[in-house]
């Protein structure tokens, strides 16, 4: 089969959604034309492609990654997503029959992946379903954009170590499609909004910074002084004097 460079990409977004490249994996050129059985030139082409959506970085000396979000990152692209999902619903005409069935489809393909401990293939399913419903809303451009917003949104997932459950997750899909059915996109708009905020706030994004000095704080920390016998007023212990060094001079005071 011949691939393009959109095929490439689409099956590095493909295994980024159903978790199987991790944030920071390495996708080396060479690996990629082999396993492809196309040029270097073609599977440059799908990384630059990516690196532009903002999947992949590169670097100079060390070649192609798949992106690590920071917290900020994480932050505003959940924000970007319940913009984008909360207004395509608000913005959104009636649903035929034919559309609602896709979705319903959709979400029996989830309930199955649940039930055969797929993880790969809920994964996958679970963010799926944003960028098919979006398609099902008669917008492709901001189904594009949401596959995206997806596919990082599971990286920090993984990075950011989600305790979310997958079958709540499954069940919030649900009621949004049967609030759509019903005709009521308030209510659907609410259950998006409410349903990404849910998945937002059960990743580790939003405890305070580390201290990156804490380590070494604790290890120039000054030495508790001995004990010992109280030396005459203005006199140390020697005779002479006081002039001991303040411990508020030391170095891990200072850190």
């Amino acid at each position: 089969m011949v691939v393009n460079s959109k095929d490439i990409a689409d099956r590095i977004v493909e295994a980024i959604l159903a978790q199987k490249l991790m944030p920071g994996a390495r996708l080396g050129e060479q690996a990629l034309s082999m396993l492809f059985d196309c040029s270097r030139t073609l599977v440059r082409e799908a990384l630059m492609q990516l690196a532009a959506r903002g999947i992949v970085q590169v670097s100079s000396r060390r070649g192609w990654f798949v992106v690590q979000p920071s917290k900020t990152e994480a932050r505003e692209a959940f924000e970007a997503r319940r913009v984008i999902e909360t207004g395509l619903i608000r913005s959104a005409g009636a649903m035929d029959k034919t559309t609602l069935k896709r979705l319903k489809q959709h979400i029996q393909q989830e309930k199955t992946a649940l039930k055969q401990d797929d993880v790969g293939r809920r994964s996958f399913l679970l963010g799926d379903f944003h960028v098919c419903l979006a398609e099902c809303l008669g917008n492709q451009l901001l189904a594009d954009t949401l596959r995206d917003f997806t596919a990082r949104t599971t990286l920090i997932a993984m990075l950011y170590q989600s305790s979310h459950d997958a079958v709540k997750s499954c069940q919030e899909h649900i009621d949004i499609v049967q609030a759509l059915e019903r005709g009521d996109k308030e209510t659907a708009e609410r259950l998006m909004a409410e349903h990404i905020g849910q998945v937002q706030s059960a990743l580790q994004i939003n405890a305070a910074p580390a201290d990156p000095l804490a380590e070494l704080r604790l290890a120039l920390a000054p030495m508790t002084p001995a004990k010992a016998a109280s030396p005459k007023p203005g006199k140390s212990a020697a005779g002479n004097t006081s002039s001991s060094t303040s411990p508020s001079t030391y170095l891990g005071a200072l850190l």
